[in-house]
């Protein structure tokens, strides 16, 4: 019964007695004490910082989500009919898929002019229909229709617009004219103001309908492009391989395509933070490797006590395994502890 115990009794009782070096043992308390609040300190910043990273990419990514498609299918030259929107959602029942279009233009207002990028979309589907309904500042859902659009906060105010001012867009399509090919403009009213929290997004990116989309860039229905909203947009890579299996005519793409190298760089970030901090939790577990190399050297005399005594040298050697692995035990649990109340509270 005894080979099979982790730890007798007796190397507990001779590893606790490690744990409270004598008064002439000061300067291995002050080395234990250190070890123990650096092992500490580490997780705990270990736990903080990669939180504070993870929640960033969460939010960015639901932000950047909040705009974009997680899947994008382009007609590269070929129409997309029915028939394949139809094998699509019968081989993936759990997607939500709708016809857009979009493309570059500029918004003309009191002798004012900026690039921008008009986005076709279906308000009805349910993807956008969230997005539209969170984001909106000025405006409703319900007043978008043909000939209304939705615009930026940021683009509002370097243009000084508001909801119900008309305002003129001009597409990247150029329409025949008696004094030659010049843009095609059309005229809208502003039915509401939108605020993503991202001011590229926000001064750069006005929505319509499809319908106005397709009149402004002068286009038909098999120009659309098809976009595809998963339940989980980090799948997306996934979905995307079987989907082009269906089809290889298609030009596919993904949410994370578009974002390949932001998202990179802050994995990346993550990754080193990491390396770094784990570095600290291994420069002080190496604390505890020198204070037992000391306590070792300390209590000669005492291991040739418990020699005499019976205790063999793998005893010996728990007891002061056992006593690094103590210290090193509750300095994690006490950092995991700490690190979860911290981050939970900022």
């Amino acid at each position: 019964l005894k080979d099979n115990i982790l730890f007798t009794k007796v190397e507990r009782l001779v590893s606790s007695r490690n744990l409270k070096p004598k008064k002439k043992e000061g300067f291995l308390r002050i080395i234990s004490i250190f070890s123990f609040f650096l092992i500490m300190l580490g997780v705990a910043i270990l736990i903080i910082v990669l939180s504070v990273l993870n929640v960033f990419t969460t939010e960015l990514t639901n932000k950047i989500l909040g705009l974009n498609p997680h899947i994008v299918i382009q007609p590269n030259g070929f129409k997309i009919d029915e028939k394949y929107i139809t094998k699509i959602k019968n081989n993936f029942t759990d997607i939500s898929v709708s016809k857009t279009y979009s493309g570059e233009g500029i918004i003309i207002n009191n002798e004012q002019a900026k690039g921008i990028i008009l986005k076709g979309i279906n308000s009805e589907e349910k993807k956008i229909k969230e997005f539209l309904k969170k984001s909106i500042v000025s405006g409703d859902v319900k007043k978008f229709k043909k000939k209304n659009i939705f615009i930026g906060s940021e683009l509002a105010f370097n243009l000084n617009l508001d909801e119900g001012d008309k305002i003129n867009l001009m597409s990247s399509a150029f329409v025949a004219t008696p004094l030659g090919s010049l843009p095609k403009q059309e005229n809208f009213n502003i039915a509401g103001i939108f605020n993503t929290g991202f001011v590229e997004f926000d001064q750069n990116i006005i929505f319509l309908t499809t319908e106005d989309a397709l009149s402004i860039f002068d286009k038909d229905t098999k120009d659309q492009n098809l976009e595809i909203y998963l339940k989980d947009p980090l799948e997306a890579n996934s979905y995307k391989k079987k989907i082009e299996k269906l089809n290889k005519n298609y030009f596919i793409y993904t949410w994370s395509d578009l974002n390949k190298s932001f998202f990179s760089a802050l994995k990346v970030e993550r990754n080193v933070m990491f390396i770094i901090l784990t570095l600290i939790i291994i420069v002080a577990a190496f604390n505890i490797i020198s204070g037992l190399t000391i306590l070792i050297k300390n209590k000669t005399k005492e291991i040739a006590i418990l020699k005499t005594l019976g205790l063999n040298n793998s005893s010996i050697k728990k007891t002061f395994f056992l006593t690094g692995f103590t210290i090193g035990f509750f300095a994690t649990i006490s950092g995991i502890i700490l690190g979860i109340i911290f981050s939970s509270n900022i």
